[in-house]
């Protein structure tokens, strides 16, 4: 590298979390809370005062991150949960402020709100886009009632149509359906009949995810019965894959689909190793920059008290900042960038790890071997590198075995 980064020209976005659902879907493995089993008896979340928190947790890293932060104002904004559209656009209004007032958003940043359709009150989306929301992700799952069931859904189908045609009201033509198959009795017909009907509905992402049993959910405990085969899951895949190219969605991630200009922002700022700070109950944030007190480039990561209460008690004590080591920074950067069919650019590699490409040349030659990945305006000569390539992307066998080969980038099977 000619220059040294120094983390400025590096996106910054935040993640706010909101930990409560109205009940706990059996899959999920998010830092989610059920209201009434959080607090016996309460059937609101306690806005005013969690509010007070965020905003608190925000400005105490702001203050103690100053220099990886610098001058930087926040480029894309997500909130998630648990169910954050269970809180007023009065609530959500106060936060984008705050952030506003103290950090600073740029002019043309994506500000996403998930949101259930079983939660959102008739009129409650042109509220939401007053107070800043220019983007929403739908949890539609299905348009199966029976499956909605089987997944612990509060919503039926008319509630994710609805919630769309009051989108579109709105003026939010910026939306993400999030879409499962695999599910519990699911063949290939019902699960195109899902896919046929998002299509329809015309949101901007379609995200399509395989239902697994994640560990420490209920699904994991007692798993549902009648769960499709591994190649009827596979069919599925397949299927929906050809129906949303026909329909003029661009498979840009592994369980991402968009139309032009639809891409997750914030979601493509995780898969290209930007930096976000994470406020809220369990959240997670990563900075990174030039670190004048240790002469280097750091990459620094935060984690958050997980339970509601606790951290309502204690916003800020409980963070937690640790620094990667750059034998491990290969690999988190690989788990994110090649998720990304379009793989990564390696001055972006070097800018986001402040490693150079020697760092990961042997390992993407071995990779290259076994047809997992491909390069673009190298010079390769099939054993090592005479000049580096600009693009490094996964083969779509690459993405078919993706673990395997993100693997070979851990510390302890990496090359030097």
């Amino acid at each position: 590298m000619s220059t040294a980064p120094t983390g400025a020209e590096i996106p910054l976005g935040l993640y706010l979390h909101f930990p409560w659902c109205v009940s706990k879907c059996p899959y999920c493995d998010f830092n989610s809370f059920a209201l009434r089993d959080d607090v016996a008896g309460r059937d609101g979340v306690p806005e005013d005062s969690y509010v007070r928190n965020l905003q608190h947790d925000l400005e105490h890293q702001i203050e103690t991150q100053a220099n990886l932060i610098g001058g930087r104002k926040v480029a894309t904004i997500f909130m998630g949960g648990g169910t954050p559209s269970l809180f007023s656009p009065d609530a959500i209004g106060r936060v984008l402020n705050f952030v506003r007032r103290n950090i600073g958003i740029l002019a043309d940043a994506e500000v996403t709100l998930e949101a259930n359709p079983g939660t959102i009150e008739r009129g409650r989306f042109t509220e939401y886009a007053a107070a800043g929301i220019n983007r929403v992700s739908l949890g539609a799952q299905s348009f199966d009632t029976e499956a909605l069931h089987a997944l612990g859904r509060i919503h039926s189908p008319d509630d994710t149509r609805e919630a769309v045609e009051e989108l579109r009201a709105a003026g939010l033509s910026n939306f993400n359906l999030d879409l499962m198959y695999g599910l519990p009795a699911q063949d290939v017909e019902r699960a195109m009949f899902d896919v046929r009907t998002a299509i329809t509905l015309e949101p901007t992402q379609i995200s399509h995810y395989h239902l697994t049993l994640e560990p420490g959910t209920a699904f994991a405990a007692r798993p549902p019965s009648r769960l499709p085969s591994d190649e009827t899951t596979e069919r599925m895949l397949e299927a929906a894959s050809e129906a949303f190219a026909i329909a003029g969605y661009r498979h840009y991630e592994v369980s991402a689909h968009a139309r032009e200009g639809g891409r997750s922002a914030h979601n493509v700022l995780y898969w290209q190793f930007g930096d976000y700070l994470g406020v809220g109950a369990g959240a997670h944030g990563k900075l990174s920059g030039f670190d004048p007190a240790i002469g280097a480039f750091i990459v620094r990561r935060s984690t958050q008290q997980r339970e509601p209460r606790r951290y309502q008690r204690e916003a800020g004590a409980t963070l937690i900042w640790r620094d990667v080591d750059p034998a491990q920074r290969p690999f988190e950067f690989m788990l994110n960038a090649l998720r990304l069919l379009e793989g990564f650019v390696v001055a972006d590699f070097e800018r986001r790890t402040g490693l150079g490409f020697p760092t990961i040349a042997q390992t993407l030659t071995a990779l290259a071997d076994r047809g997992l990945v491909s390069f673009d305006g190298a010079s390769f000569n099939g054993a090592s590198f005479d000049t580096a390539p600009v693009r490094v992307r996964p083969t779509r066998f690459g993405l078919r075995y993706l673990n395997d080969l993100l693997v070979e980038f851990l510390p302890s099977t990496a090359g030097p």
